[in-house]
């Protein structure tokens, strides 16, 4: 493995610097005090990746001054108060974003053939075949089109309509409120801040400014906490599948924000009930919350179809 000051080559600097603005935006959206260990298992989990780039991503930030590296004890946060990707010229996950986001609208219009190949990908785009191959990894990653034996890549038809969405969520509804009752369920004081914390920050303003990708990931953060405070495995696993498979039309709700003042709202509430010991409340109340949504996906049904 190359050290701290080393900049990937080729394909692998896309993905690298991805991955290190993902970190960064985790680190600052979680408000993870100074000294915080974080680890590369975690974030490897965190981010669908395998343990090797997000140790070069680490490697990275580290040597921009973002964490410190400490030999045979791994990474803690340092110096994060002016830090962005753009202040730390990380340029290459916003042009990463932008390509993921026009594959995938494209793919939701049906004006991608089915399978494509790398060639028309890279023509129709304009970009690199390191380029192209950093954001198909991501794509891959998320369950959403996967390589062809021999013949480039084919897109899943599980996840392109309204219907399919909703049925996401009716699954989470049977699955999430039952993972509060478990009898093992502890959630701990430090991850229940974090997630305190990250619910503030949106409501003081970056609800309007966040990207859909951060604030998705802020989503999906929140309830895999809760779901992991059960103690039972299954449980979390099963959440994470889903929350892979989503991202498409989860994505694209976002252009509507208005409704999602209002989760911030009952994960705050979810979480004083959880605090509080009162898990079959906290249920309950995440029960609703689920159902509120449900609801909201047939407001917002237009923009899904579009």
């Amino acid at each position: 493995m190359s050290s701290a000051g080393e900049r990937p080559v080729n394909g692998k600097r896309e993905l690298t610097e991805g991955l290190a603005a993902q970190i960064l935006d985790h680190i600052r959206g979680d408000r993870l005090a100074v000294g915080t260990h974080v680890t590369a298992q975690e974030l490897a989990e965190r981010f669908n990746v395998s343990r090797f780039p997000v140790g070069q991503a680490l490697q990275l930030l580290a040597s921009k001054g973002v964490l410190t590296h400490e030999r045979n004890r791994g990474y803690f946060v340092s110096d994060v108060k002016n830090a962005s990707p753009e202040t730390l010229g990380l340029t290459a996950r916003n042009e990463a974003c932008d390509l993921y986001f026009r594959i995938a609208e494209d793919h939701l219009q049906g004006r991608l053939p089915d399978p494509v190949s790398e060639a028309h990908l890279r023509e129709t785009y304009g970009v690199t075949k390191a380029q192209l191959n950093a954001v198909l990894g991501r794509i891959a990653q998320e369950g959403w089109a996967e390589r062809r034996p021999g013949y480039g890549w084919s897109f899943s038809p599980m996840l392109t309509t309204p219907e399919s969405l909703e049925q996401t969520y009716r699954v989470r509804l049977a699955l999430e409120p039952a993972a509060l009752l478990e009898p093992t369920y502890h959630l701990d004081p430090e991850t229940a801040a974090r997630c305190r914390a990250a619910e503030l920050r949106l409501l003081d303003g970056a609800l309007e400014t966040d990207s859909a990708d951060a604030l998705h990931e802020r989503g999906v953060r929140f309830h895999e906490a809760i779901i992991g405070a059960s103690g039972n495995l299954f449980f979390l696993e099963a959440i994470r599948r889903i929350n892979r498979v989503r991202r498409l039309l989860s994505y694209r709700s976002m252009v509507d924000r208005t409704r999602y003042r209002q989760q911030c709202k009952e994960h705050l509430l979810i979480l004083d009930l959880l605090e509080r010991g009162n898990n079959e409340e906290a249920s309950q109340m995440l029960r609703r919350h689920l159902e509120h949504t449900i609801e909201n996906l047939q407001e917002i049904r237009p923009i899904l179809e579009h």
